[in-house]
């Protein structure tokens, strides 16, 4: 049985309906991310769950345990529901001392003094913080404050753990510890835990799998790699990572792959594709800046597409450099290890590399235009 079960779920505030038909399992002991743009519905997911919003339609369960049925009429409270939730604030009582933030959840459920005390050293030593537990919250960091948030939402042992952008106020170098230090600790406890970001960095990084929303409907649910070498949209394809998106007209289909004339050159370029696609039709050809190579000379292979390109900026990185390339009147996004490119290149990519999506899709027509490049 699933730990976590939502079942058509929706939630309307006034007029305007934020979720719609939210459906999706969270496995035991999985890590689960809810992934998407500000205003997506994911952290009103998260609440729906958690009890502090109350669905319009659907369903919400906990292992066996119903929570909410909206058909049936069943509600159970927040606070009967056993999940420890972390918020981005924190939320940590200012006038309370770590230890006394730890014992408050637990002298609510009316626990011994035995029994708390040694729940809160417990919880503690899981987030490496007991040599602190006399400091109050502002004579901690940023990413302790984050860690005693965790530990105040697992001192219970809740059956599941809700994190609502618990790391989105840590400095992007404390933040990639945080990730490595909450996937370690999430995989030591086997805790079921349900994970809210817009960061698609801290998704690919931390989830078992990815559930990717806009307006309200959860368009992919994948693993890390599925999500992001095989999105289903266009949308999704530009949201998690950085894409290159080519407008173009179907030449023809030949088996298993799509011939496409760029709108931007009028070459004819090869993209695998399952589907059959109707010759004149509008379509997006997406490509990830890391799958296009750079060369100078003419590749020996056939199989592969080449584009004429210009080189336009280059931009050295760290691990690799990062070119903009001029191709037709737009302009082309890549990454090499060789940074002494310039000039007239070819710009070379193989067939199974790139997708092929309907329609003009992808990134919306204001990015599109960023795209543009002066002649």
């Amino acid at each position: 049985m699933p730990e976590i079960r939502v079942s058509h779920m929706a939630k309307t505030f006034g007029d305007v309906k934020v979720l719609n038909d939210i459906d999706f399992e969270v496995k035991d002991g999985e890590f689960f991310t809810l992934l998407g743009p500000s205003g997506c519905g994911k952290s009103t997911t998260l609440n729906c769950i958690a009890g502090l919003e109350d669905p319009t339609e659907g369903s919400i369960s906990i292992g066996e345990r119903p929570l909410v049925d909206r058909a049936a009429r069943v509600y159970v409270p927040t606070e009967e529901r056993n999940l420890g939730m972390v918020f981005q604030s924190y939320a940590l009582w200012p006038h309370m001392t770590i230890r006394k933030n730890l014992a408050f959840p637990l002298n609510i459920r009316k626990a011994g003094r035995a029994d708390r005390d040694a729940r809160i050293h417990e919880a503690l030593e899981k987030v490496g913080l007991a040599h602190l537990e006399d400091r109050y919250p502002h004579q901690l960091s940023g990413g302790q404050q984050q860690r005693v948030a965790l530990a105040r939402a697992l001192v219970y042992s809740p059956s599941v753990l809700l994190l609502d952008e618990p790391l989105s106020n840590l400095d992007a170098k404390l933040r990639e510890q945080a990730r490595a230090w909450l996937k370690r600790l999430q995989a030591d406890l086997g805790i079921t835990t349900l994970y809210v970001t817009h960061d698609q960095d801290e998704a690919l990084t931390l989830s078992d799998r990815i559930a990717v929303m806009f307006d309200g409907v959860m368009t992919q649910i994948g693993t890390p790699h599925e999500i992001y070498e095989r999105p289903a949209t266009a949308a999704v394809a530009a949201f998690v990572g950085s894409c290159n998106f080519l407008l173009g007209t179907v030449e023809q289909t030949r088996g298993d792959h799509v011939d496409v004339r760029l709108q931007a050159t009028g070459t004819v370029v090869s993209v695998a594709a399952g589907a059959d696609w109707l010759p004149g039709a509008p379509v997006t050809v997406a490509v990830r800046p890391e799958k296009l190579t750079i060369r100078s000379e003419e590749p020996g292979s056939r199989d592969l597409n080449v584009l004429d390109t210009e080189v336009v900026t280059t931009a050295y990185v760290g691990s690799r450099y990062e070119y903009i390339l001029r191709l037709g009147d737009i302009a082309v996004q890549v990454v090499s290890p060789d940074g002494s490119l310039g000039g007239a290149v070819r710009l070379v990519f193989s067939p199974d590399d790139a997708h092929v999506y309907p329609g003009e899709s992808g990134p919306s027509t204001e990015a599109l235009d960023l795209m543009k490049v002066a002649v």
